[in-house]
Formats: structure tokens, C-alpha cells, sequence
């Protein structure tokens, strides 16, 4: 989830939170390693429970949720420049969701800037 739809979704139980205590929540429960940071192309960083295992992600060009992909392509080593040596990796798949895959509606414009999960 992004700062702002867990502003949003907090909002629900209490109405009176603001934007910073988010962010100060985030950033304790990152340095106490409840919540990993999530790091989307071209968009602020959404946040996920930490502890899971190594997995990517799918972000939907069009209604900008991103998903969970279970699995990976496993050591991709053979694509670093030689020379290189590859310490990890993160890799995030983009496209249409399955609601989005069979809407008529037209793609928005880049995903940079926006927050969805």
C-alpha cells in the first residue's frame, strides 16, 4: 500500500490522522522490520509486511494496484555486463489486471507519480 491509501484506510477508524503520522509509523515499523518497502518505477514507494519470501511484483498500468507474483526466474547473473557481479535483484512485471485487461476504457498516462495498492 502507498502512505496515501493507508492515510485513507486509517481515516476509516480515525478521522483526524494526518499524512506525517503515517510516514512516522512507516519509517519505525521499517527500522523495527514489521514493513518492507516496496520500490515501484516511477512511483512513491508502497509498503508491504516484511518476512515474505523473495517474490515480484505486477503493477496494472491502468488502475495502478500492484499484485504479488509469487516466484522468480531465478538467478539472472547471465544478464549483467561482464565484469559485473550481480548482488540481487527486484523485478516488476507491467500490464493490464484482470479488470482492467477487459475495460474499454483508455490507458492513463505513465504511472509516474501515482499510488496504488
Amino acid at each position: 500500500m502507498s502512505a496515501q491509501e493507508i492515510l485513507r484506510a486509517a481515516k476509516k477508524s480515525s478521522a483526524g490522522l494526518g499524512l506525517a503520522t503515517v510516514y512516522r509509523n512507516i519509517r519505525a515499523m521499517c527500522e523495527s522490520g514489521e514493513v518492507a518497502e516496496v520500490g515501484v518505477p516511477g512511483e512513491a514507494p508502497r509498503y508491504e509486511r516484511a518476512g515474505k519470501s523473495h517474490h515480484h511484483h505486477f503493477l496494472c498500468r491502468r488502475c495502478g494496484r500492484l499484485f504479488e507474483v509469487e516466484g522468480c526466474p531465478g538467478n539472472l547473473s547471465a544478464l549483467a555486463p561482464r565484469g559485473f557481479t550481480l548482488e540481487s535483484h527486484d523485478l516488476t512485471l507491467l500490464g493490464l489486471c484482470d479488470v482492467c485487461g477487459v475495460s474499454k476504457k483508455p490507458l492513463a498516462p505513465s504511472p509516474g507519480g501515482r499510488s496504488h495498492k
